[in-house]
């Protein structure tokens, strides 16, 4: 196990190529959404789109879990939450919207969603049926369910196609399209994947250089 995976808010594996191997001294490579550029490893596993990722930066020797968590959103926020807390990175309300869209795969503990499908009432109520049938009101915690219930091993845009249909697992999903400012972007990308692609490869590039490391800090991967 990596330090990366000891992370407690490592719960998608979207951006983990880049995490591991964007670093590697002198070069720059493409990568995707599915892919890991480990090793020279591109290959497409779950689709998506693909960018140029700057390496030989430097990379922290750990991970944190307490920083995960306090600086990484929880399901539950707000949008409010959620747009303050990207700010803080440098990341803007439309970067927030395309990098949210990593969601179109990966799963969820029940304990994350328990109190939207049985309290929240903006929710479809037959996706909330389908979800209670597996995970009770009391316990099951543990209990998985797929972010995106169309297409949960394949990137693309049905994520955001979920939240115009009230269908968004996460509070802090369905956030994204509620009646918000917002709202306009997301059903952008539900029906332009292409817009959704560029947006979110480009945020990947810009959060990829978010508090980089300088002088003698952490190290330049190699391998």
């Amino acid at each position: 196990m990596s330090a990366q995976d000891n992370t407690g808010n490592n719960h998608n594996k979207v951006g983990g190529g880049i995490r591991d191997d964007r670093r590697r001294a002198g070069k720059k490579a493409r990568w995707n959404a599915g892919s890991s550029i480990g090793n020279g490893d591109q290959r497409p596993a779950l689709g998506g789109p693909s960018w140029t990722v700057p390496l030989g930066q430097r990379d922290a020797r750990t991970a944190s879990r307490s920083d995960a968590n306090s600086q990484i959103p929880s399901p539950f926020s707000s949008l409010a939450t959620l747009t303050s807390m990207f700010g803080v990175k440098g990341l803007n309300a439309r970067d927030m919207i395309a990098l949210s869209g990593a969601h179109t795969i990966g799963q969820a503990q029940c304990f994350t969603f328990r109190s939207r499908i049985y309290n929240d009432t903006k929710f479809d109520l037959n996706f909330a049926t389908t979800r209670k049938a597996t995970r009770p009101y009391t316990g099951g915690n543990s209990n998985l369910a797929p972010l995106d219930i169309q297409t949960p091993n394949r990137f693309g845009n049905n994520y955001y196609q979920n939240l115009v249909a009230k269908r968004g697992l996460l509070h802090s999903d369905q956030e994204l399209f509620n009646n918000g400012p917002q709202d306009a972007l997301v059903r952008t990308y539900s029906s332009n994947n292409e817009a959704f692609y560029n947006d979110f490869a480009a945020a990947m590039v810009k959060m990829g250089n978010i508090s980089p490391l300088t002088g003698i800090n952490g190290e330049i991967r190699r391998n």
